[in-house]
């Protein structure tokens, strides 16, 4: 892969905000089907496979632009920008 990420300036050492799911879905009462973690700012949201993409509406809303799975056992993370994945999940500068 030769291109490379211009964003990852922006991960940060987070915690999520709604562990137990997507912050949105959670307070609508609605299902997800799997959770993203936004490394700026902690926001839990549910992927473009759930009927409500709350974590590619926190993108569009906010331009924070890496998220990772916050799903046990995957460590995998996506910058929307520049639309590359990460294998392991970029992790914030020590």
């Amino acid at each position: 892969m030769d291109q490379q990420c211009k964003h990852l300036s922006h991960v940060r050492d987070v915690a999520p905000k709604t562990p137990d799911g997507c912050e949105e879905c959670l307070q609508s009462g609605d299902e997800w089907v799997h959770l993203r973690l936004c490394l700026e700012c902690g926001h839990v949201g549910c992927c473009n496979d759930s009927r409500n993409r709350h974590a590619t509406k926190h993108f569009h809303t906010t331009k924070h632009p890496i998220m990772r799975s916050f799903e046990p056992g995957e460590d995998w993370g996506w910058c929307y920008v520049d639309e590359l994945e990460f294998e392991p999940a970029p992790r914030a500068a020590r």
